[in-house]
């Protein structure tokens, strides 16, 4: 399976955080399935570290590099397809990580509430 992980997400798997349920540590360490991490989710996570909002390891990039993420870049399909979104969810961020997983078939990693509300895969896991 292919998965596309949400930045808290990511966060709490470098931090081995207990806010991620053992089905989505399972699933982010099965090497049978893709794991893929959105440009937009560098981006965001680098613009709350330079506002201060977010504390981060200096070796922050090279570990998500050599943890067997593989790395989506965004396109202009990617962007074009929000026009066809609903307005429920209205950080740019999440967004694109919708519209990226409709297009390229990926189910998403999130405990976004919001993002229940699109036609999107999304994994299932219960704490």
């Amino acid at each position: 399976m292919s998965y596309l992980i949400d930045t808290h997400v990511l966060l709490w798997w470098m931090d081995n955080s207990n806010k991620l349920s053992q089905k989505e540590k399972d699933v982010i360490s099965k090497s049978d399935n893709l794991i893929l991490i959105s440009s937009a989710v560098i981006w965001e996570i680098r613009i709350k570290e330079s506002l201060g909002k977010l504390k981060i390891p200096s070796d922050f990039f090279s570990t998500i590099q050599k943890g067997g993420f593989q790395f989506l870049s965004i396109d202009a399909e990617h962007t074009n397809y929000l026009e066809k979104l609903p307005l429920y969810h209205r950080d740019p961020f999440d967004r694109i990580l919708i519209s990226q997983a409709i297009l390229e078939n990926l189910t998403i990693i999130t405990h976004d509430a919001i993002f229940k509300k699109y036609e999107v895969s999304l994994l299932k896991s219960k704490n």
